[in-house]
Parts: structure tokens; sequence; C-alpha cells
């Protein structure tokens, strides 16, 4: 019994507890000063690199709002990348930026369809910059971002920039109520360790590189061309951060059958990263920023196996305590509700994620997501995005 109980509570720390407490620090960080050397005179060549693949419907609005950012004609250029779209993607793009003379623009056709990261890596060959953009193509970007973005780039210690993502239709179902719920707190902690040093979760909607330190997009074949890419930067001992200021609206599905897919693909993506991670710390392939991926190691690699065991005990000890149902009273609380689920739900996600690649299957597919039918013009405007 004493045995059980200790064995509950050192989980359950580990776990849920850890969780927590990491919440607050990075809570606490995230609101400190940062101690980076930044200049918002600072206008390097930029390229902005579009991967597309059957984005009839929204390329449109991608490309007017690409070329509203604000940003030095002369010294950007932007860079289309199409891998095989079957719908008339292309033609919008050709027709489109036909109108923006001005501007320096690159169309690219990926004829081999390898994945994502392969039509980036396609790209990146034609970029002449010193920061090269991602920015997907169901992402849209506040005209101000790049600026705010580029200007930490000033200080020689910053490889990798990266943005919150925010929800265009936060509001459509509760399934993207909770999600923009899970994103608020994320980005919070996304913050914290940037100000710490680095954060290890980067978004595809904007990320920003030093070219010079970038040989290839996610060259460790993750399935993630952001946060796979981020491990070289850190490998390079270069800071990667996130910048509130540098946000890009998406949509996220409404239903909660489509949630589950999105979440098994990233969790696979984590999965396969924080293994990368480990393996170069283990053999010191990584210098700084080590606090930091272990504690993600240790909070989304380890925790659900901790998280499982603190289950399981919970359930024995409720046989032999069952006035220990009584802490399940903090369930009443809606904002404990809804937590308690988002982390139940995550460590679910993550026993499945684990499973299918221990059978060799693997989330590398570059497919058209869902959600792109949740995008409206009006929720654009209203944005002020186009």
């Amino acid at each position: 019994m004493l045995g059980l109980t200790i064995l509950w509570t050192f989980t359950g720390f580990l776990s849920v507890g850890a969780i927590g407490l990491n919440f607050l620090y990075t809570k606490k960080k995230a609101l400190s000063d940062w101690k980076i050397d930044k200049d918002p005179l600072y206008l390097p060549k930029i390229s902005v690199i579009i991967p597309t693949f059957n984005e009839e419907k929204i390329i449109e609005y991608k490309i007017r709002n690409t070329m509203k950012i604000e940003y030095p004609i002369n010294l950007i250029e932007f860079i289309f990348v199409d891998s095989l779209s079957k719908d008339s993607t292309l033609k919008i793009i050709n027709e489109i930026t036909s109108y923006y003379s001005d501007r320096n623009v690159k169309i690219l056709i990926d004829t081999e369809k390898r994945g994502k990261s392969n039509a980036l890596n396609l790209a990146l060959k034609q970029c002449d910059c010193e920061i090269v953009v991602i920015s997907d193509a169901d992402c849209f970007l506040s005209f101000k971002s790049l600026i705010a973005a580029v200007s930490f780039f000033h200080d020689n210690r910053i490889g990798a920039v990266t943005g919150p993502k925010r929800l265009l239709n936060n509001k459509s179902s509760w399934v993207t109520k909770s999600e923009e719920k899970y994103l608020n707190s994320m980005n919070l902690m996304k913050l914290g360790d940037s100000k710490i040093g680095s954060t290890i979760f980067f978004e595809g909607g904007f990320s920003a590189f030093r070219r010079n330190i970038i040989d290839s997009f996610d060259p460790y074949d993750t399935g993630s061309d952001d946060c796979g890419t981020v491990i070289s930067v850190l490998e390079k001992n270069y800071r990667a951060i996130m910048l509130p200021e540098a946000e890009f609206f998406t949509t996220f599905p409404n239903a909660f059958k489509q949630k589950i897919s999105v979440k098994i693909r990233r969790s696979s993506q984590l999965l396969s990263i924080l293994q990368i991670y480990l393996f170069n710390i283990l053999h010191n392939k990584i210098q700084k920023s080590r606090f930091i991926i272990l504690k993600n190691i240790m909070l989304y690699l380890f925790g659900p196996f901790t998280f499982m065991i603190f289950a399981i005990s919970t359930i024995f000890l409720l046989f032999k305590i069952p006035l220990l149902s009584l802490l399940f009273l903090f369930l009443l609380i809606p904002k404990a509700r809804e937590y308690a689920f988002e982390l139940i739900f995550g460590y679910l996600i993550f026993f499945f994620s684990f499973f299918t690649l221990i059978l060799g299957r693997k989330f590398l597919l570059w497919e058209k997501p869902e959600d792109r039918k949740f995008f409206t013009k009006k929720d654009l405007i209203e944005k002020n995005l186009i």
C-alpha cells in the first residue's frame, strides 16, 4: 500500500505536476525582457518560399497577402514551388503574380513529388539571400511580421525565428475553441523557452532561418520541415526563438475526427524529433539549449509513460481508498476540465503515434488538409490580411 502510494505520488509529479510547473515557469520567463541585440533598421536580403499543392481555393488570397508584407521591394524575392498540383494552382499563381511585375517572383515545379521538404529544398537552391522564410499556402502573415522578425537577426546568435499561430475560425466549434486555448498555452511556453534560450517548436506558417547555416530543410527526415530544421540550427549553437509580433493566421478543422488526424501526424513528427535530440545530446552534438531540450524530452517523450503508470496506480488506489475520488472534484472547474481533457487526449495520441512508429508507419506524405475549406474572404479582410 505504501509502495503504491509512493509510486502514485512520484509518477503524478513527473507527468501532471511537471506539466503544471513548466507552464508556470515558462509563463514567468515569457514576461521578462528580451536579451537580444535587435535592430529595426537591419534589412538583409530575404527569400520567401511558398510551397503549394492543390491550393486553387486559397492561393489568390495567399499571393495578395504575401505581396502586401512590409519590406523593401528590392531586398525580397518570392519563390513559389509547386508539387505537381492537379488543379489550377499553377495557372492562378502565374496569372496573379503577373500583376506584381515590380516584384522578384520565381515559380518552380517539383516534378518528383517526394514531399514538402523536398520541394522546399528545391527552392532553397535558388535562394539568393541572407534570410530564408517558409510560409505555407494556407497561412496568412501580419504585414509587419517580417520586419519584426528580421530585426532579431541583427544579433549574430539568432539562427531562426518563428511566430505564433492564430486561428481565423476559432469560434466555429468546440473543437476550434479548445484548439485556440491549447495554442495560447503553447505559444506562451514557446515564448518563455525563447527568452531562456531557444524553443524547439516551430511553425510552417512562418519560419525564418539564417541562410548560411541551413544546408537543407528537415535534414534528419523527420517529416517536419520546421521543427526538423531547427535541430540543425541548435547543433550549430545558434538560438531559435518564437516572436509574438511574427504572428500568422490559419484555420483548424471543425470536427473532432479531423483533429485526431492532425494531432497524430504532429505527434509522430514530434516523436521522431525528440529521439534525434536525445541521440544528439548523448553524443554531445548539441552544446547549448541542452536544458530546454532535456526538459521537453522529459515532458513529451517520457511524460506519457509516467502518466500511464500514474493512471493505472490511481485506479488501484481508488479501490483501496475510495475517498481519493474527491480529488476529481477539480473537474467541476471548467478551465481545469478543459486542460485535463487536452492533457489526457495528448497522451492517448502519443501512445497511438508511438506504436505506429514501432510498426514502421510514418506520416510523411503531404496531403491537402481538410481545414482549407474553412477559409473565407470575409475573415481575411476583418483581420486585415488581404
